[in-house]
């Protein structure tokens, strides 16, 4: 082989190499990941981020936002009466808590849609055939409207208006929420498909 092929080869080769390393570098800033591992989404309109709220878990302690500041958390609302779409949302929810419950700066917070019935003892019942820790599995009650709003401004799981004590909000989404209070996913919380896929992205927000 005669130097000038030598030197052809060499030279693309080397050409070759410089342009993967340059698309690496230029996936990674775009997507934190070098050759196209992207980063979840960010969803809501620039800067959207979950709302402060005060709220009551099935020990009868107050929940705020400082609890889960800087955690990963999946939100759901669901009713204890519920006989269609929630035992199934629950029993799916098990799973991801199955996976991430022992995990550290990970959460699940479920509230309920119907806090005139869903006092604390129903709540804390309820918890408990679910298997869930209050530590890391927070069963909320509290004001309706206030409820309602972190629902539809915050969480971005129904798309309603409030519309006095006759509203109500039934919604099958679960809202992946990241440390920084950003929603990063949803998913319908009755669909097998969707819970493996929450699953895969907690693990990758979790190594973000």
């Amino acid at each position: 082989m005669s130097r000038k092929a030598i030197f052809y080869i060499i030279f693309f080769v080397v050409l070759s190499i410089g342009f993967m390393g340059y698309s690496g570098l230029m996936i990674k800033e775009g997507t934190g990941e070098f050759f196209g591992k992207e980063k979840l989404p960010v969803l809501g309109t620039p800067g959207h981020k979950v709302q402060g709220f005060t709220l009551v878990n099935q020990d009868g302690d107050t929940i705020t936002q400082n609890n889960v500041k800087g955690k990963i958390y999946v939100a759901e609302y669901f009713f204890t009466t519920c006989t269609n779409i929630c035992p199934v949302m629950n029993k799916n929810m098990e799973k991801v808590y199955a996976k991430y419950g022992s995990t550290p700066n990970f959460l699940i917070l479920s509230h309920t849609s119907d806090p005139d019935y869903d006092s604390i003892p129903v709540l804390k019942a309820y918890a408990e055939k679910h298997g869930a820790n209050s530590k890391n599995w927070y069963f909320l009650t509290g004001d309706k409207r206030h409820l309602y709003k972190l629902a539809r401004e915050s969480y971005l799981v129904d798309d309603g208006h409030f519309t006095g004590e006759d509203d109500f909000v039934h919604t099958q989404w679960f809202a992946l929420v990241d440390g920084e209070s950003q929603i990063r996913g949803l998913y319908e919380g009755t669909k097998d498909k969707d819970i493996e896929k929450l699953i895969t992205d907690i693990d990758r927000l979790m190594h973000e």
